[in-house]
Formats: structure tokens, C-alpha cells, sequence
């Protein structure tokens, strides 16, 4: 089973606590500074990140703000300690919509951690059957490690005959088109993140170059990177590939 990588900008008490919890299924990536945990997220696939606003040499929440700026689409947890020094900080954090809190010796248990990422973590495939749904988030998630069919297929354990019958079931085009959409429309959302360049995209996505994912912007889309960033949203997005590719599939299978 692959490890879920979270990004750990916490304090190192705090980093021992959160690693001892299903260290096989949880990597946890320390930062010890903010432009390490910047670094990190530009460059790692970071499903979740966990801060501290102790982190520095005193409470700030000036660095998880522009964590939540630059980077809107990672989901982000503070966890710290419940004290007068930090209550001015998470104030003004949740003023710019940074809410979800975990606090030292007090709900930090290792169910209450297993609670909290779950919850964050939870992705889902609903159209399709198992075993197929589990193997294609788990694609999703390391595009490097997966980028064919028969990849998937393996993966799920079941031939790739199996493979395309449980997307044609479903109403789905072919898994080779949904591996291709998804991983376009993930791209796409993180390009709306001002602080990603569309390098930076390609390279956490596992792109040989960003010319490559330029080209399947342009296949899935018909419009450049630039031109996604600009005018198109998340909404409008996913109605384009619904439009093109899962309605006129249905349509065709009817």
C-alpha cells in the first residue's frame, strides 16, 4: 500500500506524536523552516499539510496565511499547543479561513489523528465497483507510478479485460481517457494556485516536460495553460470534461 504524503511544518515534540501514527500508511514530510515547507509543496506530491504556528522563534500566523494564499487547493490542519500566546494567532487565522485545529494534549490521541485524516484525506471514486475504484485514487494520487491501463489493471489485481468492462459499466469512457482527464483536471487546479508555475505542476504530476502537459490541456480543454489559469474555473472545468467525454459516452452506450 502506498504512503500518503503530509507535509509536517510542526514543532519536533509534535512531528514524533504525528509520525507514530500508522507510520505505514502516513509519510510525513518535516519542514523546519517556512521556506522548506514552501519548497516542499512546489516540488512533493502533498496530499495534506499540518502546521505549527510555533514553528518559528514566536507565534505567527503570517506563514500559514500565505501558505493558504499561494496554495488554496492543499488542504492545511494547525496543530499547536492551546495557550494565550497562540490564541491571538488562530484568531486571525480563522479570520482568513484556516478553521480546522488540533490541539496539543487535547485532542490529539492517535484515533483522534486517524479521525482528522481520514476526514481530510477522504477521496473517492464513487461510480465505480471495487477493486477498480481503490487502485485508480491510488493512480491518481502517484501518476509516475501508474500511467496505463495494464498498470491499473495490475494495481487492482484483475485483467485489463476486467479493467475496461468496469468502466464501461459504469458509464465511464475508457480508464486510458479517465486516468488522462483526471489527471488533467488535478493539474488544473493546482495551476489556479498562484503559487505553483505550470513546471511546477508538470513536475509534481510526473510530466517529463511541461510541453506534454501543455499538449493535454490542449486535447482535453482546447486551450493553453495560460488560458486555463485565466478564464476557467473548477466548476467550469469539470462541466467541460462531463460535456465531452462522460455525456456523450452515455449517450453513445444508450
Amino acid at each position: 500500500m502506498r504512503q500518503v504524503p503530509i507535509l509536517a511544518a510542526v514543532t519536533e515534540g509534535r512531528l514524533f506524536r504525528l509520525c507514530s501514527v500508522d507510520p505505514d500508511r502516513y509519510e510525513w514530510l518535516p519542514a523546519r523552516t517556512w521556506p522548506e515547507a514552501v519548497g516542499l509543496i512546489r516540488t512533493r506530491a502533498v496530499d495534506l499539510a499540518v502546521v505549527d504556528p510555533v514553528l518559528g522563534p514566536a507565534p505567527r500566523s503570517v506563514e500559514i496565511a500565505r501558505l493558504h494564499q499561494h496554495f488554496p487547493s492543499l488542504p492545511l490542519v494547525v496543530y499547536t499547543t492551546l495557550a494565550p500566546e497562540t490564541a491571538g494567532v488562530l484568531l486571525e487565522l480563522g479570520g482568513v479561513g484556516i478553521r480546522r485545529v488540533m490541539f496539543e494534549r487535547f485532542d490529539d490521541s492517535p484515533a483522534a489523528i486517524r479521525r482528522m485524516l481520514r476526514s481530510e484525506l477522504d477521496l473517492s471514486v464513487s461510480q465505480l465497483p471495487e477493486p477498480v475504484r481503490p487502485a485508480l485514487e491510488a493512480a491518481l494520487r502517484t501518476p509516475t507510478d501508474c500511467l496505463t491501463v495494464s498498470a491499473l489493471a495490475r494495481r487492482a489485481q484483475i485483467t485489463r479485460r476486467t479493467c475496461e468492462r468496469s468502466f464501461a459499466r459504469a458509464g465511464l469512457p475508457s480508464p486510458k481517457i479517465v486516468m488522462l482527464v483526471a489527471r488533467v483536471l488535478y493539474a488544473h487546479r493546482l495551476l489556479l494556485d498562484p503559487g505553483y508555475t505550470i513546471e511546477d505542476v508538470a513536475l509534481k504530476l510526473g510530466y517529463a516536460s511541461s510541453r506534454t502537459l501543455q499538449a493535454h490541456f490542449r486535447e482535453v480543454f482546447g486551450l493553453t495553460a495560460g488560458d486555463l489559469r485565466m478564464s476557467v474555473s473548477p466548476e467550469e472545468a469539470l462541466d467541460i470534461i462531463v460535456r465531452r467525454y462522460v455525456t456523450r459516452q452515455r449517450a453513445v452506450a444508450s
